[in-house]
């Protein structure tokens, strides 16, 4: 029964990060789009900091403990090679999450090396990445 309620809040916290994940570069867009000192790029970079550090981070740490205690609980999810290639694509996942903050910053900072056209391209990542995630867990196909 524990590993139900472990495996449930997971997924919740999944959720919430892949929701952030989606939204987050969306702010930095809009972010770019204006000017230091005018309203619409301090709102974004105030939402964007929020969303940041009340959702992005600790899902993501969320994500990474309750999932390696369903390892801990299950470690026989380890023989299964479509486990190995879902901590494959969670490993992009989370690397993915590290970029976005680190442009993110750097959008802050106005440093001028972030370009709108390649957050636009890399909003899509986190989505395609999920869906190879979804079907590794539902179809299980390396069992």
């Amino acid at each position: 029964m524990l590993y139900l309620w472990v495996k449930a809040a997971h997924l919740i916290f999944v959720i919430a990060l892949m929701a952030g994940l989606l939204v987050y570069p969306r702010y930095k867009i809009h972010q770019l789009s204006s000017q230091p000192g005018e309203p619409l790029f301090e709102t974004m970079k105030d939402a964007s900091n929020r969303l940041k550090n009340i959702i992005l981070n600790p899902s993501i740490i969320l994500v990474w403990i309750l999932g390696l205690w369903m390892l801990y609980l299950n470690p026989a999810l380890l023989e299964q090679g479509w486990m190995h290639a879902k901590l494959a694509l969670v490993l992009a996942i989370s690397g993915l999450h590290g970029y976005f903050i680190s442009l993110g910053k750097k959008v802050d900072r106005v440093t001028g090396t972030v370009q709108a056209k390649r957050l636009r391209m890399l909003n899509e990542v986190p989505f395609l990445l999920m869906i190879g995630v979804v079907i590794l867990v539902i179809v299980k196909p390396f069992v």
